[in-house]
């Protein structure tokens, strides 16, 4: 009986950790789709008794009831080997705060450890920025692709999944070497010197977003022997700064940093040839395909806490096809603009607040001049099938006395 037992788990283990990464977090009932997909003969008594018994060997955590936390392959290697299944489990709880304290002002870092987020699905490049992360080594990545395509939340989940602290610095023109670098502050009438983000990321070894860089002046360029992997002198402190092990750095673009070719992204730029070669990487991101936007889309509309009922699938399905009409006719220069993916979710939120398709995607296109809106429009209704009712200039409400 315990060697059989041992045998669907070690299935089980196998299918997990060709799914999910050390140190992720799941709720029981994606392990239990990962189990049923393992070996469809379980029942749901001995799925229950297996993740139960796995998620009781020490080492193993559980986060909060119902989740739990994805060890290393090692910590289930002795119960497969036979050894005795240990008892010891470590449990990961907030400690409560004694009644009648009085509260702390605290000063918090802007460096944190991204959440995960349990609707983001993984796709495009997502698994050569993770690898990256997870190597801790330096390697400069430069992610290019147009707005709404999630290249900034590719990077924040491979964080949240790797449990790696990053600082996000959003490039501005305005965006100088004390914004990045330090420098002195007034406080209590004296002048004190505080690190910037980018020296933080430095001392702590910890990733590096450079946010929509191709909106930079030419005070980027004080980060040059930064992005070689060497230190960087402060000049007004007089003192030299080493990187720290697993310290890294990515930058997000709309464009390649040599120019907006669309006319659509003001403000940005062309990047010194030096600055950009110091990335050895290029990434371009494009839009999902097909599938992965349903996906997405769905996951997001089930995060809501809504039904999701036959409508709310035709619904998706129009909405996706709709935005690659607009992404092509876009890339072929018939469209002035396109439809992102973010839009697609804003519709999908308005959606879930009006329950109106035609009111939640003209809100949604109010943002485009007349003329694009219109455009939009219509391809949505030769899309969907659906005609929008002219609407009056005023609306009735139960509240309008």
């Amino acid at each position: 009986m315990r060697e059989k037992k041992i045998n669907y788990c070690k299935v089980f283990i196998n299918e997990l950790f060709n799914e999910v990464s050390s140190g992720d977090i799941y709720k029981s009932s994606y392990l239990k789709d990962i189990a049923k997909k393992s070996d469809s003969s379980l029942s749901d008594c001995q799925i229950n008794d297996m993740i139960a018994t796995l998620w009781g060997l020490e080492g193993t955590v559980k986060v909060g009831r119902g989740e739990y936390e994805i060890p290393e392959s090692s910590v289930f290697e002795n119960f497969l080997n036979g050894s005795k299944v240990g008892k010891t489990k470590t449990v990961k709880v907030q400690t409560p705060k004694p009644k009648n304290e009085t509260p702390v002002k605290q000063v918090t870092e802007d460096s944190y450890v991204p959440a995960v987020d349990s609707n983001y699905v993984r796709w495009g490049d997502y698994k050569t920025i993770d690898s990256v992360i997870k190597s801790e080594m330096f390697y400069p990545i430069f992610i290019t692709g147009l707005s709404g395509n999630g290249k900034t939340m590719m990077v924040e989940q491979a964080c949240a999944k790797n449990r790696r602290d990053m600082y996000r610095v959003n490039i501005t023109c305005r965006t100088d070497e004390d914004d990045l670098l330090g420098g002195f502050r007034l406080v209590d009438g004296q002048t004190v010197w505080f690190d910037g983000p980018v020296v933080k990321a430095m001392k702590s070894g910890a990733v590096l977003l450079l946010d929509e860089i191709d909106l930079a002046s030419d005070d980027i360029m004080c980060l040059q022997p930064i992005l070689e992997g060497k230190g960087v002198f402060l000049k007004k402190i007089n003192k030299f700064i080493e990187p720290s092990a697993g310290f890294q750095v990515f930058a997000t673009a709309n464009t390649k940093g040599q120019g907006d070719e669309h006319g659509k992204f003001v403000g940005t730029g062309f990047l010194n040839e030096a600055f950009l070669e110091r990335f050895p990487v290029t990434v371009e991101q494009s839009y999902p395909k097909k599938v992965v936007e349903t996906n997405i889309l769905t996951k997001f509309w089930n995060s809501l806490g809504t039904d999701t009922s036959e409508e709310v699938a035709t619904l998706i399905d129009h909405l996706v096809a709709w935005a690659n009409i607009t992404r092509t006719s876009y890339n072929e220069s018939v469209l002035n603009d396109l439809i992102t993916t973010r839009r697609l979710v804003f519709i999908m939120k308005a959606y879930s607040i009006f329950g109106n398709v035609q009111k939640s995607v003209e809100l949604n296109l109010n943002r485009f001049d007349s003329l694009t809106k219109m455009s939009f429009i219509d391809l949505f209704k030769k899309v969907s099938a659906i005609e929008f009712a002219e609407t009056d200039d005023t609306e009735d409400s139960e509240d309008s006395e």
